[in-house]
């Protein structure tokens, strides 16, 4: 029997925002690390957001930045809970629809991927929070009940911020409810290192770098941990492993809740045709008239299978070495592009024409139908497995239960017991990838331990940094080397920036 881990998250909008700010607010001010991810209206033309310099490339990103907008944007606040056992985190989860008040540029690659993931354009239009970009304006809204101010919450909480692929998020988070983005890379950074002083990580770079798994794509890096972390717990060793609860919403407030199912890794057996590029990327060219299948399930499985194959280790490998060379020249591969935004970048219709397949292994032959990305971790609206805000809460972990009473409350149902309500695949893209980067930054938490280190010394190094050897390193695509979150001797911070946060320090917005 399968299992099914079921993530509340909780849809804010312009008609209940003033009404969910203080819980907001508590669990920004009570995390002990918060997790974000963006939607945008377009990013512009990849080649220059891939270009070989590190400053063209940033040049590139506030540009977009500058034009275009946030859609949604994803919090994930993970509460580490010390009573219960190590690594055990209480969870809340928000997606907020923004609508930003100035003219932006949407692409049409965007619309039609956020349409096909379920994203209601009408809905944002209709209910959206009303946002300016830039420097700080007149607002009407009451001082501290603005995104704006929302963000100037999880400032001034100086919690450790985790991002995927991150470096894009920052640019749009900066310009659109901070200030606008100076013009050289240097004063950005330095001015993000002051802004976030417990630490900026990167989990793309945590899965490259750090754990080393065969892809790095959020939704693979995700899956992948989940599925080692359900292995220890079962095993029933002494490894740690990572233990999610959530809050209980009572009455009115499990309206605003809806619940995104991710069921555990399924069997792969009978299938064998998957698509090396999405394999290797998380993203191909050909999306659903692939003929091969992007299951991120059975690629998982078939990695490790495979693990001990050389030949395919080397080849996958190879392949993924050429795709990063093709993204750097321009290319239509863009792998170190942020994954699950590559969809909104401009593309030139003669690079996709042109686009290489890559190699089929010679023993797949069996034809496998293609599931959407999404399938497996879609939403279910009126599960009736409400638990109370007030109330005491429940584990919640994600491995199989004997039943659905011990399931209840927990966040983990049966196959069997997944609730059949019709299923919104995309609406919380953002809250629920907020969601992911989180837990796969609190997995690597539990794996990543210097050897010998004593209980003092561990909580000493815990409060000093989660994980020492990713802090303030943002993934670069295509480069060996991270960009670092520093402020250097060099580099000073902007003049924007310094009046920003004497503002932000004095309690103003």
């Amino acid at each position: 029997m399968v299992s099914v881990l079921v993530v509340p998250v909780i849809d804010v909008q312009n008609d209940n925002f003033r009404e969910l700010w203080p819980a907001m607010v508590v669990a920004i001010k009570t995390a002990s690390f918060i997790a974000l991810d963006t939607e945008l209206s377009g990013l512009g033309n990849r080649k220059s957001l891939l270009a070989e310099s590190i400053e063209d490339r940033y040049k590139a990103i506030c540009s977009a930045a500058r034009s275009r907008s946030i859609l949604s944007l994803g919090i994930a606040c993970y509460k580490k809970l010390d009573d219960k056992a190590a690594h055990a985190y209480l969870v809340q989860v928000y997606n907020l629809t923004l609508l930003c008040s100035e003219e932006y540029m949407i692409e049409p690659q965007s619309v039609k991927f956020l349409v096909q993931h379920g994203f209601d354009f009408n809905k944002q239009y209709a209910s959206g929070i009303p946002y300016l970009k830039g420097n700080d304006k007149g607002t009407s809204e009451e001082r501290g009940v603005h995104i704006r101010a929302l963000f100037t919450e999880v400032l001034r909480a100086k919690k450790a911020l985790v991002l995927h692929n991150g470096l894009i998020d920052m640019a749009f988070l900066y310009q659109s409810f901070y200030a606008n983005l100076p013009d050289r890379l240097d004063n950005f950074t330095a001015d993000l290192s002051e802004m976030f002083p417990a630490g900026i990580y990167d989990t793309k770079y945590v899965t490259e770098f750090e754990l080393r798994l065969p892809a790095s794509y959020l939704e693979y890096a995700y899956k992948k941990c989940k599925l080692d972390n359900s292995r220890t717990v079962t095993s029933g060793g002494a490894e740690p492993h990572v233990h999610v609860e959530f809050c209980q919403y009572p009455g009115h407030m499990s309206s605003y809740v809806d619940y995104r199912i991710c069921p555990d890794v399924s069997s792969a057996e009978g299938r064998t045709d998957i698509c090396e590029r999405f394999s290797a990327f998380g993203w191909c060219p050909n999306g659903a008239q692939c003929l091969s299948s992007h299951d991120t399930d059975l690629i998982i499985l078939q990695d490790e299978k495979g693990a001990g194959d050389k030949k395919k280790k080397k080849k996958r490998i190879r392949n993924k070495k050429r795709g990063r060379g093709e993204a750097q020249n321009g290319a239509s591969v863009c792998d170190g592009a942020p994954d699950y935004k590559i969809p909104h970048m401009e593309v030139d219709s003669r690079d996709s024409a042109a686009a290489p397949r890559p190699e089929r292994d010679d023993s797949q032959k069996e034809e496998v139908d293609m599931k959407a990305d999404d399938e497996v971790n879609q939403v279910s609206e009126g599960n009736p497995d409400h638990r109370s805000l007030a109330a005491a809460e429940v584990p919640t972990d994600g491995i199989t239960k004997e039943s659905r009473e011990e399931a209840r409350g927990t966040g983990t149902l049966s196959n069997a017991d997944t609730p059949k309500t019709k299923a919104d695949p995309g609406t919380h893209r953002a809250g629920f990838d907020a969601y992911m980067t989180g837990y796969i930054f609190a997995h690597a938490c539990t794996m990543i331990k210097e050897e010998g280190v004593g209980a003092v010394e561990e909580q000493q190094q815990r409060q000093a940094a989660w994980l020492p050897t990713c802090l303030n390193k943002v993934y670069l695509s295509g480069k060996a080397a991270p960009l670092n979150v520093v402020k250097s001797t060099f580099a000073r911070s902007s003049m924007v920036h310094i009046q920003k946060m004497k503002a932000v320090w004095a309690g103003g917005v």
